[in-house]
C-alpha cells in the first residue's frame, strides 16, 4: 500500500512515497522534487560478521541516462562506472549518514539512490540525501533519527534555498548543508570571497530550512515505520579495558611526548604489542584470538581518551598551541619544464603541485545526466601508499581523491581569471609527498602558488587550514591546522579555504550534536586568523603571479571577428584554415561566436597566422589604397582581387585622366596594380579607382 508525505521545500513541494516500490529492501522511498525522481533503497544484514569492530557503511549512487531522456556517449551505450558527480554525491549521502546510526551497530549495511528521472531544475542529490534517511526511518535498520539536507545560495545580497542552475549561476554562495534535528552534521560548498559572518548566516539559515523536511519523515515512520530489529552490539570489555589502562598508559604518554609522526607511531606500536604480549601470555588458543581482539580495540579506547584529556587541559601533540599552525615553507619554479610548480611543507605534510596550460582542445569533456559540458580548469589529487610510509596497490582514484581534489578545486574557482583574461585550459595535479593531516589544505597553497608561478593573473592568493574540535562537557577545545590523530580522536574535522578578503571553500564533518552559533563563530575566526598567516608565509616565496608565462607554455593570442566571417576564415571543406596552419605551423580554435585563438610556442609563426586571419577577415575601407590583382577584364572596367574574397569595379573611366577606348590598352589579366576604393554600391559592390592615385595633368 503506498504512503505519501508531502511539504514545501524551498518554495517547491517536496514529495515522499512508500510502499509500492523495491518492497523487499528493508526499507524503500520514491522522492519527487518537482519532477526530479530518486529512488532509495537500504538493506542490511542482520547478523553481524565475526571480529569486526567498524561500520561497514556503502552508499552508492546511479545516475541513469534515461533519467534524462538521453543515450549515453561513447562506444558502450549504457552506464558503467560512476561518474565524478555521482561519486561526489554518494560522499555527500554517506557523510551525514553514518554518525546517525545506533552506537555499536556494525552490520553490513548499504544504501543505494537510483536517479529515475531529473528536470535540470531540482538537484537529485538533495531528493537523494533526504531519501537514504527517510528508507532507513521506515526501515527496520538501527538508524537513530531523521536528516536532511539543502543547498543555500546568495544571489544580489539574498540568500536562497535550493536555488534553481540559473540563480547558481549569479550566485556568491554555492553550500550544502546536512544536519537533524538539533545540529548540523555536515557542510560542503564554495564561495567567492564572502565574509565569515555570511557563512554562519547562512548555516544557521539551512538549519532552520530543513525542519519541514524532517517533520514529514517522522510522520512516515510514525506511519509505516517497522520495528528496529535487534543487532548484536560490540562491546568493550571493561575489564579488559581497565588491564589496557593500568600497563600501557604509562608507555602511550610517554609516546605521544614525541613530536615526530613516525617515532611516535613506533613507541605506539610498540607499547600495544608490549601490552598485548602481556595479555595473551599464557591463553589457550580458543581465548587467544578473543582476548587479543578485545585487547586491542581496547587500546585504541584508552589512546583516543588519553589525546582527548590530555588535549583540553592544554598539552597538544607536539606540544604547539590551540590556535598555532606548524612550520612552513614554500618553494616555487622548482620542475624546470612544467609551466607552473610549487613546493609546499606544513609539518609533516608536503604537496609537489604542478600546473600545465592547454588550449580549447585540452578541456575536460563531460556526458552526464545534466547535458554535455566542458571544463577548462581541473585539479587532480594524488595520494600514492609511500605518502604515509605503507606499502599499498596504485590503482585509479577512490572516492577520498576525488572528494579532496574537488575541495581544492573549489578553493581556487574563485579567483581564476575569466576566458577573455586567460583563454587558457589549467590543469593541477597535487602530488601528496608526505601526509600528516590537511593534505587536501597543502593541495589548496600548494595550487595557488603553483598558479602564480605559472603566470596566470588570479584575483588573490588562496590558502587553506584544516579545523579540530574536541569537547567533553563544557570544556572546549577548537584547534587549528589539525594532525591526522586529532582529526581521528576529534569532534570535527572543519577545512576553510579563501584569500585576505574572505572564504572560498568549507567542509565540515561533526561528529557529535550540539555545536552552538558562537561556538561556529569562534571556528571561523580562528581559522580566518590561520588563514592569513599562512598567507604570509606562501608570499616569502611569491607575493603575486609572474608577469610572463613559462617559454615552454603554448603561446594564445585571442582575435575577435564577426561570426559571419568565421566561415571565410575555415574556407570550404576547412580548406582555408588547413592552408594557413600548414603554412605557419600553428594551432588554431575557432569558436561560432567569432572568437579565434592562435596558438604557437614560435611568435614568428603566430604573427604570420594572425596577419593572414586579418587579411581574411579585412573588410573594404572608402579612401583606403589597396594593392591588387586583375581576375577579369570586360568592356566596361576591370575587376580587381584587392583582398582574400573581395573583389572591386575599376570602370573604365577610372582608369586614368584621359579617355581610355579599351580597357585592354591599359591592362591585362594578371597585373597587379594599385587603387582606391572611391565608394560602395546600394547592393555592397566595391567601387574602385587607379585615376585616384594618377597625377592630374595640368590643363593645356
Amino acid at each position: 500500500m503506498k504512503n505519501q508525505v508531502t511539504c514545501e521545500f524551498g518554495g517547491r513541494p517536496l514529495v515522499i512515497e512508500t510502499g509500492h516500490l523495491a518492497k523487499q529492501a528493508n526499507g524503500s522511498v520514491l522522492v519527487k522534487y518537482g519532477e526530479t525522481v530518486v529512488l532509495v533503497t537500504a538493506v542490511a544484514s542482520k547478523v553481524k560478521k565475526e571480529g569486526i569492530d567498524f561500520f561497514p557503511l556503502t552508499v552508492d549512487y546511479q545516475e541513469k541516462f534515461y533519467a534524462a531522456g538521453k543515450i549515453p556517449g561513447g562506444f558502450f551505450k549504457r552506464e558503467g562506472r560512476p561518474t565524478t558527480d555521482a561519486t561526489l554525491s554518494a560522499r555527500l549521502i554517506d557523510r551525514p549518514l553514518r554518525p546517525s546510526f545506533a552506537e555499536g551497530y556494525v552490520n553490513e549495511t548499504q544504501v543505494i539512490a537510483t536517479v529515475l528521472s531529473v528536470d535540470q531544475q531540482n538537484d537529485p542529490d538533495i531528493a537523494a540525501l533526504i531519501g537514504a534517511s527517510a528508507a532507513l526511518e521506515v526501515s527496520d535498520i538501527p538508524f537513530l533519527e531523521a536528516i536532511a539536507g539543502v543547498k543555500v545560495g546568495y544571489v544580489n545580497g539574498e540568500f536562497v534555498v535550493n536555488p534553481t542552475p540559473e540563480q547558481f549561476k549569479e550566485s556568491e554562495l554555492n553550500l550544502l548543508v546536512a544536519g537533524n534535528r538539533n545540529a548540523i552534521l555536515m557542510v560542503e560548498g564554495s564561495a567567492k570571497e564572502l565574509p565569515e559572518e555570511k557563512i554562519v548566516e547562512a548555516l544557521m539559515l539551512a538549519h532552520k530550512s530543513i525542519k519541514p523536511v524532517l517533520d514529514i519523515q517522522e510522520a512516515l515512520k510514525k506511519k509505516v515505520g517497522k520495528t528496529k530489529f535487534k543487532f548484536e552490539k560490540f562491546e568493550e570489555d571493561k575489564a579488559i579495558r581497565e588491564k589496557i589502562k593500568k600497563s600501557a598508559l604509562d608507555d602511550i604518554k610517554k609516546a605521544y611526548e614525541i613530536s615526530e609522526k613516525y617515532e611516535r607511531y613506533e613507541a605506539i606500536d610498540q607499547a600495544k604489542k608490549k601490552v598485548l604480549e602481556k595479555m595473551t601470555e599464557g591463553l589457550e588458543e580458543d581465548e587467544l584470538e578473543r582476548v587479543k581482539s578485545c585487547a586491542s580495540y581496547s587500546f585504541g579506547t584508552v589512546k583516543e581518551e588519553y589525546i582527548r584529556g590530555i588535549t583540553l587541559k592544554g598539552n597538544r601533540i607536539g606540544k604547539r598551541k590551540f590556535d598555532e599552525v606548524r612550520s612552513i615553507t614554500s618553494e616555487v619554479g622548482v620542475l624546470p619544464r612544467t609551466h607552473g610548480s610549487s613546493l609546499f611543507t606544513r609539518g609533516e605534510t608536503q604537496a609537489l603541485v604542478t600546473v600545465t596550460l592547454g588550449t580549447g582542445d585540452d578541456e575536460q569533456m563531460i556526458d552526464s545526466i545534466h547535458g554535455q559540458s566542458s571544463e577548462r580548469f581541473m585539479l587532480h589529487y594524488n595520494f600514492p601508499p609511500f605518502s604515509v610510509g605503507e606499502v599499498g596497490f596504485m590503482r585509479g582514484p577512490g572516492r577520498r581523491e576525488i572528494g579532496h581534489g574537488t575541495l581544492a578545486k573549489r578553493a581556487l574557482e574563485a579567483v581564476l581569471p575569466t576566458p577573455e583574461e586567460c583563454p587558457y585550459t589549467l590543469r593541477i595535479v597535487s602530488e601528496i609527498l608526505e601526509s600528516n593531516g590537511s593534505s587536501s589544505m597543502a593541495s589548496v597553497c600548494g595550487g595557488s602558488l603553483a598558479l602564480m608561478d605559472a603566470g596566470i593573473p588570479i584575483k588573490a592568493p588562496v590558502a587553506g587550514i584544516a579545523m579540530g574540535l574536541i569537547k567533553e562537557g563544557k570544556d572546549v577545545a577548537i584547534l587549528s591546522d589539525i594532525l591526522g590523530d586529532e582529526d581521528h580522536f576529534g569532534d570535527m574535522d572543519f577545512k576553510v579555504t579563501g584569500t585576505e578578503k574572505g572564504v572560498t571553500a568549507v567542509q565540515m564533518d561533526i561528529k557529535i550534536s550540539g555545536i552552538s552559533k558562537e561556538l561556529m563563530e569562534k571556528a571561523l575566526e580562528q581559522a580566518r586568523v590561520g588563514r592569513i598567516h599562512i598567507l604570509q608565509k606562501m608570499a616569502e616565496a611569491l607575493e603575486v603571479p609572474r608577469t610572463d608565462l613559462s617559454k615552454h607554455a603554448p603561446k594564445i593570442t585571442i582575435i575577435q571577428v564577426k561570426p559571419s566571417q568565421v566561415g571565410l576564415i575555415i574556407g570550404k571543406g576547412g580548406s582555408t584554415i588547413k592552408d594557413i596552419i600548414a603554412t605557419t605551423g600553428v594551432k588554431i580554435d575557432i569558436n561560432d561566436d567569432g572568437v579565434v585563438c592562435v596558438v604557437s610556442p614560435d611568435a614568428e609563426a603566430s604573427l604570420k597566422a594572425q596577419e593572414m586571419i586579418h587579411k581574411l577577415v579585412e573588410e573594404v575601407e572608402i579612401g583606403k589604397i589597396y594593392k591588387g590583382k586583375i581576375v577579369k577584364i570586360v568592356d566596361f572596367g576591370a575587376f580587381v582581387d584587392i583582398l582574400p574574397q573581395v573583389s572591386g569595379l575599376v570602370h573604365i573611366s577610372e582608369i586614368d585622366h584621359k579617355r581610355i577606348n579599351s580597357v585592354t590598352d591599359v591592362f591585362k589579366v594578371g597585373d597587379e596594380i594599385e587603387v582606391k576604393c572611391i565608394g560602395k554600391t546600394p547592393d555592397g559592390k566595391v567601387k574602385l579607382s587607379r585615376k585616384a592615385l594618377l597625377e592630374k595633368p595640368t590643363s593645356q
